[in-house]
């Protein structure tokens, strides 16, 4: 990978010069297409006739206030993550840094819907700079989490951990502060609708100056890609020159969320593209002609997806469904093809019963199994007597008894089920996280991050979408099929030359990535003002569950921990090697399909209870082996518990903390298994020493 990043060869001027006016008249045609494109009746007709002065007031009107602002802020915003792409990619040596990645768009969005929130109204430059300060936070939080950005499964599993925590930070934000932050939640999926030029034509020198402090750093940059040793040898400033390219590299980033919020993966597709005719044309790997030719690319790829998305769904369709969110669904394609090249290494690969399960005695087992029982008992009963109406336990007893007023009668029918649903949702994610990282042997690995979370939302979504009125079982069966999907698509496209952790890993990423702009695509076209929707189906929310939903995940989680427990042994034995296993008889490809197609039917069910929670079956299953040891018989119970116990705390602190208004579960899961996962990727780095 780190070879694609240097510069081997040099190309004619004129083959250069080629591939750049080739680049520039796509550009202008994808220009002139987008133009023609609205919700008015303005034709392309009636913009030839404006341009032979045959045009009318109407026309100009709506070129002016509409259509160039949309088509400018799409230029910018594309030129700004297409060149803060190739420089990061570039001072990392790895083609998967991007300011998504870095988890700058997330950084910078955060600051500017905090500005909205607490009622600071700030000129455009200013909130630039704002921005530009989260944005460079979020890159040195990443930075320093995965260990300098090196290593590429750390750089990208530190980004999208610190992205998720800050995305849900923004939600608390938007939930907290409704009518400060009005808008602002399908502008935080990267918006190109624009009120004027204002903010386009303060930003373009930015971006423009942005641009050609990088082209001056290119002859720099080009040595620095040969190696630190060699750039220093040569006389290049290595630490300085890496500090001086990031930082523009964050300022482009901050212009771009300044017009037009984080419109995803950018930064990542367009460096992708031009190195796809890099080897063809050499001389763009020179960094003169890299980074003008990533900007170039990126304005490609924003006004591509946004004429697709007009061209899909009409006018009205490219002002409903974000721009941000098509391009998403393209990095994702572009991530999962750039780790498929991956080879495996680092200290993740270890299982995770070699790294922290530490032999226990059976008394400390019970211990720990009696204790954990008794928080899990407490804090059901806190979640059934906190909330918006305070209870006490004989409220309770008398609702199981049928004694219950009506007002105590409403209550419990409305809390007792999502009560359950946190609880068993949780203990099934963390059953089914402990399953997975056990057959692959990865303690990074979980459903979520894997994608199987969002293949079962994907699946859930269409078939809410397509039979708004379907069956609870219907729902689970069809989540089912969507996470047995994913996972075959996951594990068959990680599979090349030998299942490698980190590629199995990145590719889950991608996976996931592209479930959820699927699930958001689903939901702003069809159901776009549906508020508990996409809270249900993209933050993870017990809000409003129902008995009925809840029956599917007992009945799968009973049956599922039932044959998890006969096979504690194979997973005692799968987590070790693969001689082992064969050895002793297990056979090792039926055992772990077996087993991974439990554990995804297992997740299948509590996504469609609750929707998409992050990092319980990583947290919870980590948590229990430290406890308890390594072996499965240990492992799941404690497991399935500490899953419950987090899942059904998120819930009632959400829904107690800033009552009446409530926040979903999958936020504080977010904020709280962040950090856990933060310290998991410091400790691998110490390992690496």
């Amino acid at each position: 990978m780190q070879d694609a990043l240097v510069a081997p060869r040099v190309a004619s001027r004129a083959t250069v010069a080629a591939v750049a006016a080739l680049g520039v008249a796509i550009v202008l045609l994808l220009s002139a297409v987008h133009l023609t494109q609205g919700t008015s009746g303005v034709a392309a007709a009636d913009l030839l006739a404006l341009l032979t002065g045959a045009g009318t007031d109407q026309t100009a009107a709506v070129l002016v206030a509409s259509r160039l602002p949309r088509l400018l802020a799409g230029v910018v915003v594309g030129a700004a993550l297409g060149a803060a792409g190739a420089a990061l990619q570039s001072i990392t040596r790895n083609a998967l840094a991007a300011p998504d990645t870095l988890a700058v768009n997330a950084g910078a969005h955060l600051v500017i819907v905090a500005c909205a929130a607490f009622g600071l109204v700030v000129p455009v430059e200013a909130s630039a700079l704002l921005a530009f300060a989260g944005g460079l936070g979020a890159a040195a939080l990443v930075f320093g989490i995965s260990g300098g950005g090196t290593g590429p499964t750390r750089l990208v599993l530190a980004g999208s951990a610190v992205s998720l925590a800050l995305f849900a930070l923004v939600s608390v934000l938007i939930l907290l502060f409704t009518e400060e932050t009005t808008g602002l939640y399908a502008w935080g999926s990267g918006q190109l609708a624009q009120i004027g030029l204002g903010s386009v034509a303060r930003m373009a020198p930015v971006v423009l100056l942005g641009i050609v402090a990088l082209v001056a750093l290119g002859r720099r940059l080009d040595v620095l890609g040969l190696g630190d040793d060699t750039a220093v040898v040569l006389g290049v400033p290595v630490r300085r020159t890496r500090v001086v390219a990031a930082v523009l590299a964050v300022l482009l980033s901050a212009a771009a969320v300044t017009v037009a919020g984080p419109v995803g993966f950018v930064g990542l597709c367009a460096p992708a593209v031009v190195r796809l005719f890099a080897p063809l044309v050499p001389g763009l790997y020179r960094h003169r002609m890299l980074v003008p030719m990533s900007a170039l690319a990126g304005v490609g790829v924003v006004l591509a997806a946004d004429v697709l998305v007009r061209l899909a769904l009409g006018g009205q369709g490219g002002i409903e469904v974000p721009t941000g969110v098509v391009t998403t669904v393209f990095g994702a394609v572009v991530l999962v093809a750039v780790a498929r090249r991956f080879r495996d290494s680092g200290p993740v690969r270890q299982a995770p019963a070699a790294r922290s399960g530490r032999l226990r005695d059976r008394r400390t087992f019970l211990v720990v199994t009696a204790v954990t029982l008794a928080l899990t008992v407490a804090v059901t009963a806190g979640s059934l007597l906190l909330g918006d109406a305070f209870l006490l336990m004989g409220d309770v007893a008398n609702w199981v008894a049928g004694r219950a007023g009506p007002v105590t009668t409403f209550v419990l029918d409305a809390r007792v089920p999502r009560v359950l649903a946190a609880l068993l949702a949780g203990a099934a994610l963390a059953v089914a996280g402990a399953v997975v990282q056990s057959v692959c042997r990865n303690p990074l690995a979980e459903p979520a991050l894997l994608g199987v979370s969002g293949g079962a939302g994907v699946a859930a979504v269409a078939m809410i979408t397509i039979v708004p009125t379907v069956g609870v079982w219907t729902l689970t069966g069809s989540a089912a099929l969507g996470a047995l999907a994913a996972s075959a698509l996951v594990f068959g496209l990680a599979a090349r030359g030998g299942l490698a952790t980190d590629r199995l890993v990145l590719v889950g990423v991608g996976v996931s990535y592209g479930s959820m702009a699927l699930i958001t695509l689903m939901i702003v076209f069809t159901d776009p003002w549906n508020e508990a929707k996409a809270l249900t189906w993209l933050a993870g929310s017990t809000y409003g569950r129902t008995f009925p939903q809840v029956i599917p995940v007992a009945v799968v989680l009973v049956l599922a921990v039932g044959g998890f427990v006969r096979a504690r042994d194979e997973l005692d034995l799968l987590a070790l090697d693969d001689d082992t296993p064969r050895v002793l008889g297990v056979p090792l490809g039926r055992s772990r399909l077996a087993l991974l197609a439990a554990a995804a039917v297992l997740t299948a069910t509590a996504v469609s209870a609750i929707g998409l929670l992050a990092f319980v079956g990583l947290v919870a299953p980590h948590a229990a082996r430290a406890l308890v040891g390594a072996r499965h018989a240990r492992v799941l119970p404690v497991a399935a518990m500490l899953g419950g116990l987090l899942v059904c705390l998120a819930d009632v602190l959400g829904r107690t903390v800033i009552a009446p208004a409530q926040l979903p579960a999958g936020t504080l899961t977010a904020l709280i298994g962040t950090p856990y996962f933060a310290w998991l990727l410091w400790r691998s780095r110490v390992a690496t020493g």
